[in-house]
């Protein structure tokens, strides 16, 4: 299934889509009308939503409505650094030994077709291309063999990262929380649907440059190792998510840079999922 939140005739609703209608989930007032309240709701909410699907009923069509990111504010939005080899070997840094992560502020999140901001305080503006996931279930101590029971689906996370802030700061989360700059989607497509999160090709574009392309099996730290490292630490709930890193062709390692510029498209395409397209204008203030 394909989970979106979106904005309809002024007002935001979750459903889910097939093709080009989306099924409004406010037509069962038993659901809720936030995606991490349906989610927490676990099967129970998915087979009422399926039982919508199934009699036909309120549909819209796709064009009619707005897609916001599915999560359009988490109470956890993680990335992890330096995740692909490739990657590594364009920053000319170490493996990591652990899986490194940082915070990016969920007031940066923006859905499908929103605009990535060049803020006026830096030009240096990149991209990410990234395979996401959400957790579905509040969790602690999660073992490795138990980690995708824990995984409500998969989305695509454009990391954008300003890079001259990022480095001010060893956490990074200064220059990767920018507004704006976490767009997400442009829907959620729930676990069942993808049999290996690590076999998922990924690319993305920049208008009709493709700058980056990749498989998710090349990650170091899979997706079930990073829930089982985090949740030693914190407690993951329904709605966090959690990017699970870049790999090589940032704009910050090619000759010259190629950062983003007002005016252009960045497309990132994955496997299974779909696409994730946001254009790219100056700050306004």
């Amino acid at each position: 299934m394909k989970l979106a939140t979106f904005q309809f005739q002024q007002t935001t609703h979750i459903g889910a889509v097939l093709d080009q209608v989306i099924v409004d989930a406010a037509a069962d007032p038993t659901l809720p009308d936030n995606m991490i309240d349906f989610l927490a709701q676990g099967d129970t909410a998915l087979n009422r939503l399926q039982a919508l699907i199934d009699s036909g009923k309120s549909q819209i069509p796709l064009e009619q409505v707005r897609l916001l990111a599915p999560i359009p504010r988490p109470g956890k939005f993680l990335g992890i650094s330096l995740n692909y080899a490739d990657h590594i070997g364009e920053t000319g840094l170490d493996k990591p030994d652990y899986p490194t992560f940082f915070t990016k502020q969920s007031s940066c999140v923006i859905g499908q077709n929103a605009a990535i901001e060049i803020p006026v305080v830096s030009e240096k503006v990149d991209y990410e291309g990234e395979l996401a996931f959400v957790i579905g279930k509040r969790c602690k101590h999660v073992p490795l063999a138990s980690a995708a029971d824990v995984i409500a689906g998969f989305t695509i996370v454009n990391d954008v990262s300003v890079r001259d802030w990022q480095i001010r700061s060893p956490t990074w989360m200064l220059g990767k929380s920018f507004d704006t700059h976490g767009p997400m989607g442009p829907w959620l497509v729930t676990r069942d649907e993808i049999d290996d999160p690590h076999n998922l090709h990924l690319e993305t574009w920049v208008d009709n440059e493709r700058r980056q392309c990749a498989n998710t099996r090349q990650m170091i730290f899979n997706c079930y190792e990073m829930i089982a490292y985090l949740s030693q630490a914190m407690t993951l709930e329904p709605g966090d998510v959690i990017a699970t890193g870049t790999p090589a062709g940032v704009g910050v390692k090619m000759k010259p840079r190629g950062y983003l510029k007002s005016g252009q498209t960045v497309r990132i395409e994955i496997e299974k999922i779909g696409q994730l397209t946001n254009p790219v204008r100056e700050e306004i203030i």
